[in-house]
């Protein structure tokens, strides 16, 4: 019979039986954001010493995920403002304004689309 304790005798932790949400959303990346690079802009800030060599492997997983969740985000306000037909051919400014508007977690972007029209100029 199994018991609910490790091998040290310490009680194991409960199993999750729930899968973890994807956070890559199911997308298939064919690109990843140069981490020589990211080291490189980490480090000509003055105020950061040492970059441990892990940390811009991780900063580049993260600016994917972020990426994800944006134009995934941009697409879903895209596909919603998209009047008859097969939805837009493009993600415009102002979906990406509406998706940094709707989720909280782009709060730190407001400042940034704040600044963007609310519907694209018409004619040339």
């Amino acid at each position: 019979a199994m018991n609910n304790h490790n091998r040290h005798g310490m009680p194991a932790a409960p199993v999750k039986s729930e899968p973890l949400p994807d956070p890559t959303l199911g997308c298939q990346l064919r690109t990843t954001f140069p981490v020589a690079r990211i080291k490189r802009l980490m480090q000509a800030d003055e105020d950061i010493g040492k970059v441990a060599q892990v940390t811009p492997t991780v900063v580049s997983r993260a600016l994917e995920l972020f990426m994800i969740k944006l134009i995934s985000a941009s697409a879903m306000q895209a596909r919603a403002a998209a009047t008859g037909g097969s939805g837009p051919k493009r993600i415009l400014v102002q979906h990406l304004k509406k998706a940094v508007l709707a989720d909280e977690t782009f709060d730190f972007l407001r400042e940034i689309v704040d600044k963007v029209p609310d519907a694209p100029t018409k004619g040339k």
